[in-house]
């Protein structure tokens, strides 16, 4: 079964491995903290853009309060996919928790897109073992960038962009998901307005209370605006 599971999260493993060790680098030479943390936040917290957003926050003395929101709305997409899940993940007894928290987009993605037979016990088994294979691709690339962070000095300058790289690989993929670009350009609007008159420790904030509630009077524009046709209809 492990080479099964191997084969199916080979692709996961060439983009977890260079992404961890970004993060790794990033982690020993923008913060003062142990090597050994890196790894540790990929055990614990196992968030890819999260953990990069989390240092960057605290390389700029953004506060603990500031991490975690932003952290927990960068992540709040997983809410969803559980949700969506949870049929699949039913009977799956312990190993469910660790399903449940294990569900980064590259999972989400492998889980829902592979083939299934009709054992459910021996599916759930494989959807376990990718999984926990795909945070131990994390867990070394973290652990390994860290290493050589801590080991061989270097310029790091710019390894930062490597969330901004990713971030922009989201939103594409949003975008082309979504076929809306509302969304998209609220949050640019947003986080300009907010760089224009926010104090730049608060920045981050603003612009997320800025575009969550403009994105929730859209919704509630668009809900109404269909209710309303469909008492016209009827």
């Amino acid at each position: 079964m492990n080479k099964i599971v191997f084969r199916l999260t080979l692709p996961i493993l060439f983009g977890y491995l260079p992404l961890g060790m970004a993060f790794g680098v990033l982690f020993t030479t923008q913060l003062d903290y142990a090597w050994w943390i890196a790894p540790l936040m990929g055990v614990v917290i196992y968030a890819g853009a999260g953990q990069i957003l989390a240092v960057s926050l605290l390389a700029a003395d953004a506060g603990l309060t500031e991490v975690a929101i932003a952290m927990f709305v960068l992540n709040a997409r997983h809410l969803f996919y559980g949700l969506s899940l949870l049929g699949q993940f039913s009977g799956a007894g312990w190993r469910k928790a660790y399903l449940i928290f294990g569900l980064t987009d590259e999972t989400y993605s492998l889980l829902t897109s592979r083939p299934r037979g009709t054992d459910r016990h021996h599916e759930q088994q494989v959807d376990f073992r990718i999984t926990a294979f795909n945070q131990a691709y994390w867990i070394a690339g973290c652990a390994s960038g860290a290493l050589l962070g801590e080991m061989i000095a270097f310029n790091s300058t710019g390894i930062e962009f490597a969330l901004v790289a990713l971030f922009i690989v989201l939103t594409i993929e949003q975008l082309k998901a979504l076929g809306d670009a509302f969304p998209v350009w609220t949050g640019a609007l947003a986080a300009g307005i907010a760089m224009l008159v926010v104090p730049p420790a608060h920045q981050l904030m603003a612009g997320i209370a800025i575009v969550t509630l403009v994105l929730l009077f859209h919704y509630r524009r668009h809900r109404n605006r269909i209710v309303r046709e469909e008492i016209s209809h009827d």
